[in-house]
């Protein structure tokens, strides 16, 4: 798992700067190491640079990078996130990937109530005590997370050793 997890972080790293530019959820394949492998990004926070970015090899992954307000953070640490769009929220918690530092959590599959949160309207806010909040859209989210859903379990790129 860790193998797979750092390509999945290496693969999402070098999709950033082609979603920087723009807050809308998109999804394309990505090269990585181990192949190509579909990639939904969307950037938010104050400044646009904060991203939740979800991969899929086996299981779908849900990595989200703090933009600035993550600053030199401790390897091995985890936290709570609260995910809320409108009425709705949940809590999960999520894993430092201390090399890339972004907190990242592997999903339960297609039907994880989170990726179904992800797909509503408006916007989803992430927020932990810690680490405050950042807003993202989710506009055009349910048709990038198809797409990423669509490649689970096709063996496609970075699987591990």
């Amino acid at each position: 798992m860790k193998s797979a997890l750092a390509t999945i972080i290496l693969a999402l790293l070098t999709t950033l700067p082609a979603h920087a530019a723009s807050c809308s959820w998109s999804a394309e394949m990505e090269e990585d190491e181990g192949g190509s492998v579909m990639t939904a990004s969307v950037c938010g926070g104050p400044k646009g640079d904060a991203h939740l970015m979800l991969a899929c090899f086996d299981k779908p992954v849900l990595s989200y990078d703090l933009g600035a307000a993550g600053g030199e953070l401790e390897p091995g640490i985890s936290s709570s996130f609260t995910f809320k769009t409108g009425e709705k929220s949940l809590t999960k918690k999520l894993e430092l990937e201390a090399m890339y530092n972004y907190f990242t959590a592997e999903l339960s599959g297609p039907s994880d109530p989170l990726l179904a949160l992800l797909r509503r309207k408006g916007d989803v806010t992430v927020s932990a005590d810690k680490y405050g909040e950042a807003s993202f859209p989710l506009k055009g989210s349910g048709a990038a997370i198809g797409k990423v859903l669509a490649e689970c379990g096709k063996g496609s790129g970075g699987e591990a050793d």
